[in-house]
């Protein structure tokens, strides 16, 4: 294996070949669909991990939604801010960043914990869910499996990744707070030479209240 990168470096180095291969999974588009189709006008929308911007920043801010985006990577953000001019973007670690409590009506988190540790996975939905205000939805996609601290190989980067089974990440997802609403899981085949597939896991949910 390659030397081991920070989530940074990863995707600082990845660019724009992560929109290539993983630009349209099915789940991502059903995750914000859904929320198009829930959210009051001009919603506040955090996009956790929001890095190219698109399709979520993209999709959300078209339809008239406050977006903002907070990713690790500063050229990740570089490219969002010239795809998605209608959203804001902000260099931040989900693990340390502060936002106003219940002042967001939609979270969405896509493929943005996997290099996180479990005890830190939990830590997030819980800030996440202060950071909902009551009646607001959080989409998390992820790749479920129960792994913890794996090292794999990743558009040719090495790189540790820990993700839970669909069951527990739904229980923790309740743990935090939150009613969940409905999940759905499909196979998605990267649009890349050599990249297996993987299955995808959408979990919805609301904030009681």
């Amino acid at each position: 294996m390659s030397e081991e990168l920070t989530t940074a470096e990863l995707f600082d180095a990845i660019g724009t070949r992560y929109e290539e291969a993983f630009g349209h999974r099915p789940v991502v588009d059903a995750a914000v669909r859904e929320l198009i189709e829930v959210l009051p006008p001009s919603a506040r929308v955090l996009d956790i991990g929001s890095g190219t911007g698109r399709p979520a920043a993209a999709e959300l801010a078209a339809a008239g939604h406050r977006v903002t985006g907070i990713d690790v990577s500063g050229e990740m953000l570089r490219i969002a801010r010239e795809q998605v001019p209608g959203a804001e973007f902000v260099r931040a670690d989900v693990r340390e960043w502060e936002t106003a409590p219940g002042t967001w009506d939609a979270v969405c988190a896509f493929f943005s914990f996997v290099q996180l540790s479990r005890a830190e996975t939990e830590q997030v939905l819980g800030r996440i869910a202060g950071w909902l205000a009551p009646g607001g939805r959080f989409a998390l996609v992820t790749v479920p499996a129960d792994i913890e601290d794996v090292p794999i190989e990743f558009l040719g980067h090495s790189i540790r990744v820990t993700s839970f089974s669909a069951d527990a990440l739904a229980d923790r997802v309740r743990a935090a707070g939150f009613e969940v609403t409905g999940t759905r899981a499909e196979r998605f085949a990267p649009g890349k030479p050599g990249a297996e597939p993987e299955e995808h896991l959408l979990i919805s949910a609301r904030k009681p209240g």
